[in-house]
């Protein structure tokens, strides 16, 4: 992170020429580049030049690469069971057909002058998710789940002038601490106890933190650890009665099963694009969405863009475009509600054309399949000797399973299965230590009876 001084400017660097550095800097009152990374610990910072290797020749680096991709073991190779925020879905060919046409194949939402279609593709999409989630307006995507989570509550908390948001303990970990963060410092994160047979909200425990400071009352369905929360509108009626918005998190897919949060109450919906035909890829695959009532005090709270169709000049045609444009940071620069640059625009065209392939009837399909093999596989895990589900509310395709009884660590068990090809459920272990020894299994449709009797068999050798 040090500054090295030099006197000569970089050929591929903007502004690297030693008198324009001193202009800008005197233009904004610093002395020095090193005091704009003042808040950066000294021991993180670069003190000396970077270690590098003599460079390769380009054929020598696709050699090296190519090896070291060489070593991994992909859900291609072996049977997958890993879910917890990034699950194996089966990704219609149609879907990398769309998205790698070179007019769709960036992240940005696009611009009128290069737009060749993405505005009504992204407006496609958002009318297609808008009727899943029974809602009607649903934004650009975000970068995944836990942004559009942060950006929803944050909503919430400039719509009712409160700064407290409640939340499930069960919620992911890493999700959670993206929203704390997110949130910070113009809101705090409250987290709700869960009953202990069932994974459930702990209704008691929410109605007695609900107070006139609370914004929003958030929960997730199906829950990260994969029970569906059947007292949604028990909840949604304890939030509105204290005066607070009502958040639900969902995975889309379940929606061709499960009933739309809006049916229960929810004000703002959001949740992840990831199951709706995009692929699992390490780093990327990710994107979120939110969705409300066409009302203006939500519309108005949404820092994303928005795409609506209207009539052009030329009677009978009509075009694409931003709605209420006014309202984001693009328009109001540092004003802006939030900033928001580049979103992951490209994975809402492949959703849109994922929900379009599949219909209604498919999506039902789908969610049924996965519900049904999800619970055969439940209960011939919970057969092996020593082994138990864990929570005994209904699950849609995750859940978690308790290896307590086996006197075996889930770590263990992970890495014995993968003798057997196949990759274990997340283990649960180091984010909630109280449960002892479990795991997050996830079961979806591309998962066979083969497939879940050749795990149950696995470990029992294993066990």
């Amino acid at each position: 992170m040090a500054t090295l001084k030099k006197s000569t400017s970089h050929p591929y660097i903007p502004n690297t020429v030693p008198e324009v550095q001193q202009a800008m800097l005197e233009e904004i009152g610093v002395s020095d580049i090193e005091e704009l990374y003042r808040m950066v610990p000294k021991e993180l910072r670069l003190t000396g030049p970077l270690k590098v290797e003599s460079a390769l020749s380009e054929y020598e680096l696709q050699r090296h690469v190519d090896r070291l991709l060489d070593r991994n073991r992909s859900a291609k190779e072996t049977v997958c069971f890993l879910g917890a925020g990034c699950w194996q879905h089966f990704v219609p060919a149609v879907c990398d057909e769309i998205n790698q046409r070179s007019e769709f194949v960036t992240a940005y939402a696009g611009e009128p002058y290069e737009d060749h279609g993405r505005f009504q593709a992204l407006f496609e999409y958002q009318s297609l998710l808008a009727e899943l989630v029974d809602m009607d307006v649903v934004n650009v995507p975000t970068f995944d789940w836990a942004q559009a989570a942060s950006t929803a509550l944050r909503m919430t908390g400039r719509i009712t002038g409160r700064r407290t948001a409640l939340l499930p303990a069960t919620m992911h970990p890493e999700r959670l601490r993206v929203i704390r963060n997110y949130l910070s410092p113009q809101m705090d994160c409250v987290l709700v106890d869960y009953e202990p047979s069932t994974g459930l909200l702990d209704m008691a425990d929410l109605q007695a933190k609900l107070s006139a400071d609370t914004a929003t009352v958030y929960i997730e369905n199906p829950s990260y650890i994969g029970h569906i929360e059947t007292q949604g509108r028990d909840i949604a009626e304890l939030a509105h009665a204290a005066g607070a918005l009502f958040v639900v998190g969902v995975d889309p897919i379940s929606l061709g099963l499960l009933e739309p949060p809006s049916r229960y109450g929810a004000d703002i919906v959001c949740g992840d694009l990831q199951p709706l035909g995009i692929r699992m890829q390490y780093g990327g695959g990710q994107a979120g969405f939110i969705a409300t009532r066409d009302e203006e005090q939500f519309v108005m709270e949404y820092p994303s863009r928005l795409f609506g169709i209207a009539q052009t000049a030329v009677e009978g045609e009509y075009g694409f475009g931003d709605v209420a444009y006014e309202r984001t940071s693009f328009a109001k620069r540092e004003k802006g509600k939030e900033s928001v640059g580049t979103q992951t625009a490209l994975w809402g065209i492949t959703a849109g054309v994922y929900l379009a392939l599949m219909g209604p009837h498919g999506m039902r399909e789908v969610g049924e399949t996965m519900i049904r093999q999800a619970r055969y596989a439940a209960d011939r895990l919970a057969e092996l000797e020593g082994v138990r589900i864990r929570f005994q509310a209904s699950a849609f395709k995750e859940f978690v399973v308790d290896f307590n009884g086996t006197g075996r660590t889930v770590s263990d068990i992970n890495k014995r299965l993968l003798e057997h090809d196949i990759f274990g459920g997340k283990d649960l272990s180091g984010e909630f230590p109280a449960w002892g020894q479990c795991a997050l299994y996830c079961v979806t449709e591309i998962h066979t009876k083969e497939d879940i009797d050749a795990l149950a068999a696995a470990l029992k050798a294993v066990l």
